[in-house]
């Protein structure tokens, strides 16, 4: 049996408990981070902290924090603040995203995290400045990193995940395929891309925040991050799929609405979760590599691909 399908039987405990508590840190750091609804300018600043806090899986952040911890099972232990900052760092970028993608020029959606999206609570131009203040925000806390050698590898690391290499690319690529049928290999680029870029960025935020790895770890990690990355998103087009818009806190079948292709419309209901199950396998191999310190990595892939299972 695979080391990771161990943690189906395991009962609510610590896997949970300690998830829950990278949540509230993740969201405590958050809120140190971003500027006060009084700031001036007042409606940003309160539109900034509508869509950043409050919500969400941090997923992210929980693989910023997880890499760390297998880091520092080898000796590598970071500065808690470094931590905090590309935490809150990732968390940011994945915000500012989903305010972009809402937008009637995107995605056109008016439910996010079970609340309205930030274009309909305040206004469209507002949406607009939200998520350029929070991608500017998120360069700005991975700048103020303890560890001054590593800041200049560790930005262009956000960058290049979050630029057209990466998040902003596969969304272009997104855009560009309504109404098409892609191939399995022409999806799984776009998804690696839109979705899979950043939570790779994550898990090698927190992993090099003290150190670098070795090669083989450093490829070790890559494999593990690339196939959390690509579940999750198989795992979102599944639940999109099975499930309503009260539990996925925004309105779900919006991509079948679009006539956009899935991962459900390119392989069927069965095929993607059959390849769901692969991924987390590719990512327990991956992760047997690293010797200790892994539970955490292993808890959130679990958690990712369990979602729907």
């Amino acid at each position: 049996m695979s080391a990771l399908a161990a943690y189906d039987d395991m009962t609510p405990s610590d896997a949970e408990r300690w998830m829950q508590a990278m949540r509230d840190r993740a969201e405590a750091a958050l809120d140190r981070v971003l500027p006060g609804a009084d700031a001036s300018p007042p409606r940003l600043h309160a539109a900034m902290r509508y869509a950043t806090l409050g919500g969400g899986k941090r997923v992210r952040a929980m693989l910023v924090y997880a890499a760390a911890e297998w880091a520092a099972a080898a000796g590598a232990k970071a500065d808690e603040g470094d931590l905090d900052a590309a935490a809150s760092a990732v968390e940011l970028i994945h915000a500012y995203s989903l305010v972009h993608d809402d937008l009637p020029s995107m995605d056109d959606d008016d439910l996010r995290r079970g609340r309205p999206t930030v274009h309909v609570a305040y206004d469209e131009a507002t949406a607009l400045l939200v998520g350029d203040a929070l991608q500017a925000l998120a360069f700005e806390a991975l700048a103020g990193s303890s560890a001054v050698e590593r800041i200049g590898t560790r930005v262009a690391l956000l960058a290049h995940a979050s630029g057209s290499i990466g998040m902003a690319g596969g969304q272009a690529i997104d855009l560009d395929s309504v109404g098409k049928s892609l191939t399995w290999p022409e999806l799984e680029a776009m998804h690696r891309a839109k979705t899979g870029a950043l939570l790779r960025a994550s898990v090698l935020l927190g992993a090099t925040a003290a150190h670098t790895p070795a090669r083989r770890e450093s490829d070790a990690l890559d494999r593990y991050a690339a196939a959390v990355g690509l579940a999750f998103q198989v795992v979102d087009d599944i639940l999109d799929v099975e499930t309503d818009s009260a539990t996925l806190g925004k309105t779900a079948g919006k991509d079948a609405m679009n006539d956009k292709p899935t991962v459900v419309t390119t392989l069927g209901i069965d095929g993607a979760k059959a390849l769901a199950r692969r991924l987390r396998d590719d990512a327990d191999r991956a992760l047997d590599e690293l010797g200790n310190g892994v539970g955490r990595l292993r808890d959130l892939a679990a958690f990712v691909i369990g979602r729907s299972f």
